[in-house]
């Protein structure tokens, strides 16, 4: 692992390329509505059950890290949290994503997953989350 000497950040690769101290985890919360910092807390619980997690705050999300990133929040909305699983396959029979789509360039789908309540990381979700978790570990 190699760990950036500015900013602490732990990466596989020796000299990755990312956005080194550009926001703080509260620069993203700030502003924000109580239901949308319990939501997000709610996320972060969830895979702290799951196993260790890591967050990086990055110019335009918030990426969860094991061995490397596995899931970001790209969006903390006025009453809903916006997370994207990356995975090399669709996975198109489900309830949870509202969107799939293809990262240009890549192998990889992106799944889109929206949170509006606590009650949304059902079942479902969490095995999608422990999918995402087990590739970044």
């Amino acid at each position: 692992m190699w760990i950036c000497p500015l900013c602490q950040q732990q990466f596989v690769n020796t000299n990755q390329v990312h956005s080194c101290r550009d926001k703080e985890l509260a620069d993203f919360l700030a502003g924000k509505s109580e239901h949308t910092i319990a939501l997000f807390n709610h996320l972060v619980n969830e895979y702290g059950q799951i196993g260790d997690v890591r967050l990086h705050p990055a110019k335009s999300m918030i990426s969860f890290a094991a061995r490397k990133r596995f899931a970001y929040v790209i969006q903390l909305g006025k009453n809903f949290v916006d997370v994207v699983f990356p995975f090399k396959q669709p996975y198109e029979d489900n309830l949870c994503f509202n969107k799939i789509k293809p990262v240009p360039g890549s192998n990889d789908f992106n799944h889109h997953f929206r949170m509006y309540f606590a009650e949304d990381i059902n079942d479902e979700v969490r095995m999608y989350m422990r999918m995402a978790y087990e590739i970044g570990s």
